[in-house]
């Protein structure tokens, strides 16, 4: 078993992890990077399937995540706007497909009254949310002790308004059934985003991709470090000094590796945290935190095909609807591609119950959701993916984790908050960025700073 000395530890290797480590080499200190999969990248993941590039994870770029701009903009990428152009569909309840332009959904005057003044009176609230403190607003113990879809349904009884206004943050971005988080969690959710108003603006929150795949900022992170980068290490156990003795350092062990630091940061999701064996054990406060907190659970689903065929319909690719398994769909043809690419995304209960079916009958029924929106040639791909972040080992769901009900409030506070020399950074615990990889730069950053201002006391 190698053995090496660093300043600080790194355990995983996804943007978080790569952006504190790269902060951290700046500022003088030595750093181990270790990474319990065989690639760079955590839920970034860009990959070739049958012939075709497929970002399997994250992907979007959106103009208020300044962290991930800058970034994108200092290695040196490009990005290209996502193709909108043309109708966007919406499948109303009765299943009937509606053509439309702009951010309100074809529905009757009397339900696109209700949404419209939902998503007022939640403007109003997130404006008062701080991302990065929710659970100090005044009214965060009554928020966080409402499911979302409780509260919304008690504004109003239309059922259709409901539906539409709760998808943002449900299946859409927390990717849990709205019954089972908090309408805080809800607000939180919106309030990283800027505004209810933005997370509901696919034009917004979907604006730009990389070219070549958003996996290539934590390649190229992880390619400036060298060779202080090594995959297929999963820490077993992480040796900390108690309180009582003050920061004494760590030891990170892997079956064949051990790294001696002065500091550790924890740069992968929450959930994963009670796959490595703490000595002496996490205190209590701890321990109780990470049982309220879970991934959520979504299917993106790949579908490519000769053309983008849509386009020849007048239609951007851009659909949505709470009654169709596919709850949303987008253009995702590659920059520069001839062939015309789908993005489809299944969400929360529906993902687990389509995973009761076999391969091939629960692409059938994805594949006629599309079609729903975009025709019958929507069931003809030549190419066809599934990812799925809930059978990974190293993840275990999508997007990111989130708290059950009263859990924000009772524990978020706590989720940053350092043991001795362990730190923690991923973005599950973002403010601006929640969820997405603006915020695993954020947490990196600030926990670096954190790190580099403790070293130099």
């Amino acid at each position: 078993m190698s053995e090496i000395t660093r300043d600080v530890v790194i355990v995983g290797a996804g943007a978080a992890g790569t952006t504190a480590a790269n902060e951290l080499r700046k500022a003088g200190l030595s750093v181990a990077v270790l990474e319990a999969r065989d690639r760079v990248g955590g839920r970034l993941w860009t990959d070739v399937i049958d012939g075709a590039m497929l970002e399997i994870g994250g992907q979007w770029v959106s103009p208020d995540q300044d962290a991930l701009i800058d970034t994108v903009a200092e290695l040196g990428l490009e990005t290209y706007d996502r193709y909108r152009e043309g109708d966007s569909v919406y499948v109303g309840p009765d299943g009937t497909s509606h053509r439309f332009t702009g951010e309100m959904f074809p529905v009757a005057p009397e339900t696109e009254r209700v949404i419209a003044e939902l998503t007022e009176r939640l403007d109003a609230m997130v404006a008062e949310i701080d991302p990065d403190r929710p659970w100090e607003h005044p009214n965060a113990g009554e928020w966080d002790s409402i499911s979302w879809d409780s509260w919304l349904r008690a504004q109003t009884d239309d059922d259709e308004a409901v539906r539409n206004v709760a998808f943002a943050t449900g299946s859409a971005m927390l990717t849990k059934p709205t019954h089972s988080f908090s309408l805080l969690q809800s607000l939180l959710m919106a309030a990283s985003a800027g505004s209810y108003s933005h997370l509901v603006d696919a034009d917004f929150i979907l604006d730009k991709r990389v070219v070549g795949g958003l996996q290539q900022v934590p390649l190229l992170l992880a390619e400036r470090l060298g060779d202080d980068v090594f995959l297929g290490q999963p820490v077993r156990s992480l040796e900390w000094s108690g309180p009582s003795t003050g920061s004494g350092g760590v030891t990170a062990k892997t079956d064949t590796m051990t790294v001696r630091a002065r500091y550790a940061i924890l740069a992968h999701a929450p959930v994963l945290y009670s796959r490595i064996q703490f000595i002496p054990a996490l205190p209590r406060r701890q321990h109780q935190l990470h049982q309220h907190i879970s991934m959520g659970f979504v299917i993106k689903v790949h579908a490519v095909y000769d053309r983008p065929f849509w386009r020849e319909q007048g239609l951007s690719g851009t659909a949505f609807s709470p009654y169709e398994l596919s709850h949303e769909a987008y253009d995702n043809t590659n920059h520069g591609d001839e062939r015309g690419t789908l993005v489809g995304f299944v969400s929360d209960q529906n993902a687990d119950d389509v995973f009761t079916l076999s391969a091939e009958e629960r692409k059938e029924r994805i594949l006629e959701s599309l079609s729903h929106y975009y025709g019958p040639e929507a069931k003809n791909p030549i190419v066809y993916y599934e990812s799925d972040w809930g059978s990974e080992e190293w993840t275990r769901g999508a997007y990111a984790a989130s708290f059950d009900l009263g859990g924000l409030t009772r524990y978020g506070a706590d989720q940053r908050t350092p043991v001795g020399p362990i730190h923690f950074a991923c973005s599950d615990m973002a403010g601006a960025g929640y969820q997405h990889v603006d915020g695993a730069i954020r947490m990196g950053r600030l926990v670096a700073a954190d790190i580099i201002e403790e070293a130099r006391a």
